[in-house]
């Protein structure tokens, strides 16, 4: 075998005739298959083949805390052609199936994470053990990286827990805990982490007996169901043709991952699951050579940057101990603040609201969303009413004494946030940090009148709280460091991905947002229908679209925003007449079941109607024969070229912080990468050239920012592309 300082596998043999081949990559905190695994695993496979001594392996993790967390996907962003995927994948297909096929049997001790790749050789032993430890979950999520298992996970894994269940776990990504692996059949038993290695031998030992290799498996009546439903092909054709359309549905074409699993496991169960792995090969050499594969890659490295990133620049300030949080509101942003840092950070937490009945509203809000939890079973009856126990309400500022860090999520209202910043100051702890969770209003503003404002921050936080993943913090020129690096800190305990930006109007997401929804309301003027508008957008990849969003943002909510912006920013963020004409007729969107669709009793199954008396409202006659080739374009292009100026102007540290932002804040399409990955796709010459196209048509709000317009002259790009793989993505990219 290679010399243990390097090789990712060590063979410890025991002297009753089992070994245990230990899986630990040097060099790693976690378990990663590099692109020598194949090889490394084929070599030890021989050496225990060889060895007469050895009767079974019992596969275990040489790591504290995880099995095999997938495949090191620093390989695949290196990878320059489809051929040299194919190569990765067949190799690891080579590998895994001669431990598949191995006379003797292999055991998977799963404790930790047992993800991708990882899973995908649990699969290829002969039984697996899991430990019921919280950290233990598996799981194929290469879908959200726009790839497919690649290394047999597509044919091994219907085979084992059934069509039905396969499908799901591979075209959502989803993730497993023990429990729930082992109803669906994909680990055998489950286990105390201290047993975990006893348990494996036990299998082994089953599995050694005399008749079927897999007696040990759970099989249950819908586990039959399954294999006789992957078996026929009429109930299979069925399966396949509602999981294309659900899927068509949902991705509406932008993503071809999903349909390409489809295809593979199809192909697999038609004709045999050598048939079946020529397919994945095939499959996965062209996904992960794919725009989209390589933008979803980057949004995870970036994303794992962030989780590293302090916020700040120098790297000796540290952040203060947190101990107990105060919450200012129980509206549904408080109640969901509240909820993240109770039942996420595990701090405890004081919530206060003006009377007794919005407290009771918003803890009645927080337990719905345990009871959630407690109704999926990801946490039992007992640890809800711990959770609920952190959170103690108050009328007063009782218990704000000892909360060294006061999230203030009150009514967007600049002197009522003025007023409780004053109060906390008077209060609360000596040192707290005040951090505000408006959304549009300037944090120095909020500042202005604080006794200590370098302890004054912002924290806007998107709704819902508790599923909405990023956290936008605003810092003035007056914020202490270790104020941000606290802020940051407490961000990432909340489960949150943290992005740093300067103050100003509407910081980053909101502002980029105004001009966005504005365009949508100019269309709606211009005559194109409010279903074409959304659906156009929503084809382009948002998960809604513009006007089904002021919806839900509330109209009303929606026109103050964007009167701070046009004071702000003049002329090009002046909003249509057509807000303030359904505010006069009383529509402020979803909150008052009065707004661009219709709500309550008047609404249909499915889709959401259009509630078509707004055109009456607006005196316009909506064409729906009217081209929608500009609606996307227009949209976007408004949204895009306003983050290059928040990039310009420093509201922005990195246009890595202005992609994430843009994704995991407001939707746009994460296979497109951000709006910064997305002019490097394009070409920055070829956006502003759309820009000054619709500047003529429509007037100065699209003239190209400045800083578009230098580097189309000269060439250059956000992320340092070269310029042939930027002309190759531009083949791709469309707007």
């Amino acid at each position: 075998m290679n010399d243990r300082s390097t090789t990712a596998f060590r063979l410890d043999r025991r002297a009753d005739g089992f070994a245990l081949l230990v899986v630990d990559v040097p060099g790693e905190p976690t378990n990663v298959l590099r692109a020598e695994f194949a090889s490394e695993l084929e070599r030890v496979l021989e050496e225990v083949e060889r060895d007469d001594t050895i009767r079974a392996v019992i596969l275990i993790s040489g790591k504290a805390d995880g099995f095999i967390a997938g495949a090191d996907l620093k390989l695949l962003r290196v990878i320059s052609s489809r051929e040299k995927a194919e190569e990765l994948s067949r190799a690891g297909q080579r590998a895994l199936e001669r431990l598949a096929s191995s006379k003797k049997p292999f055991v998977a001790a799963i404790h930790g994470a047992c993800l991708g790749g990882g899973l995908e050789v649990a699969l290829a032993c002969h039984g697996r053990v899991a430990t019921n430890d919280p950290r233990t979950r598996l799981g194929l999520p290469e879908v959200q990286l726009g790839l497919l298992p690649g290394l047999g996970g597509t044919q091994r894994l219907p085979r084992l827990v059934g069509l039905q269940a396969s499908l799901d776990l591979m075209l959502t990504g989803r993730q497993l805990d023990a429990r729930r692996a082992r109803k669906i059949g994909l680990v055998d038993e489950v286990v105390a982490r201290p047993v975990l290695e006893s348990a494996a031998i036990e299998r082994a030992l089953m599995l050694l007996a005399p008749g079927d290799r897999r007696r040990g498996a759970r099989l249950d009546k819908r586990a039959l169901q399954e294999a006789m439903l992957a078996k026929n092909p009429i109930g299979r054709k069925i399966v396949f043709e509602q999981a294309r359309r659900q899927t068509r549905k949902k991705t509406h074409g932008n993503y071809p991952a999903p349909e390409r699993i489809l295809d593979v496991v199809e192909t697999g169960l038609a004709h045999g699951p050598m048939r079946g792995y020529d397919a994945e090969t095939r499959a996965f050499g062209e996904l992960a050579a794919s725009p989209e594969a390589r933008e979803l890659i980057n949004i995870f490295f970036a994303t794992n940057e962030l989780k590293k990133d302090p916020g700040i620049e120098n790297p000796e300030v540290k952040p203060v101990e947190v101990h107990k949080v105060g919450v200012l509101g129980a509206g549904l942003m408080g109640a969901g603040v509240a909820y993240v840092t109770a039942a996420v950070a595990g701090l405890p937490v004081r919530l206060r609201d003006r009377d007794e009945a919005a407290l009771g509203r918003g803890l009645a809000q927080i337990r719905k969303i345990l009871d959630g939890r407690v109704k999926s079973r990801r946490i039992t009856p007992v640890e809800r009413d711990r959770l609920m126990a952190q959170i103690t309400p108050t009328t007063t500022y009782s218990g704000f004494r000892e909360a060294e860090l006061v999230i203030e999520a009150v009514f967007e209202d600049l002197e009522l946030k003025q007023r409780v910043l004053s109060d906390v100051e008077q209060y609360g702890h000596p040192n707290a940090i005040f951090a505000s969770n408006t959304s549009s209003l300037p944090i120095t503003k909020i500042a202005e009148r604080a006794r200590a404002p370098e302890r004054v921050i912002g924290m806007h936080y998107f709704s819902p709280v508790e599923k909405m993943p990023l956290l936008e913090i605003v810092v003035t020129d007056r914020t202490a460091d270790w104020v941000t690096r606290t802020a940051v800190a407490i961000g990432k305990r909340q489960g949150k991905t943290v992005i740093v930006v300067r103050d100003g109007p509407g910081f980053y997401t909101s502002r980029i947002l105004g001009p966005y929804l504005n365009e949508a309301s100019y269309l709606l003027a211009d005559g194109y229908a409010i279903d074409v508008i959304d659906d156009a957008l929503v084809k382009w990849g948002f998960p809604v679209g513009p006007l089904a969003l002021l919806d839900e943002v509330g109209i009303d909510v929606a026109s103050k925003v964007g009167k701070i912006l046009h004071s702000a920013f003049g002329a090009r963020m002046a909003p249509p007449p057509a807000v303030e004409q359904l505010l006069a007729d009383e529509r402020r969107g979803r909150k008052n079941e009065r707004g661009f669709y219709v709500y309550g009793e008047k609404r249909r199954k499915g889709k959401k109607p259009v509630d078509t008396t707004v055109y009456q409202v607006l005196g316009i006659q909506p064409s729906r024969d009217a081209p929608v080739a500009d609606v996307a374009q227009r949209c976007v292009l408004m949204m895009v070229n306003e983050a290059v100026r928040c990039l310009d102007e420093g509201i922005l540290r990195s246009a890595r912080d202005g992609d994430i932002g843009a994704v995991f804040g407001l939707g746009f399409p994460p296979f497109r990468g951000g709006p910064f990955r997305f002019v490097d796709a394009v070409g920055a010459r070829e956006v502003v050239e759309r820009l000054e196209t619709y500047a003529a048509q429509f007037g100065s709000r699209f003239e190209p920012a400045p800083l578009l317009t230098d580097m189309a002259r000269r060439g250059t790009t956000f992320y340092g592309m070269r310029r042939t793989e930027t002309v190759n993505a531009q083949a791709t990219a469309t707007l």
